[in-house]
């Protein structure tokens, strides 16, 4: 019983997962110390997002 209302509930959520956490790192121009640059993303513009 419990894993049909789980799926019921997960079927009008379907636009998380349209999105897509990406992370980059990327040396600071001030310090030289590498950060971290972590978004979330539209899975179509996750090339993009590594390209720049």
């Amino acid at each position: 019983m419990a894993k049909k209302a789980v799926a019921t509930l997960q079927e009008g959520k379907s636009d998380g997962r349209s999105y897509t956490k990406v992370i980059k790192m990327v040396k600071s121009p001030k310090t030289g110390a590498y950060i971290f640059d972590e978004q979330m993303v539209p899975n179509e513009k996750v090339d993009d997002f590594f390209k720049k």
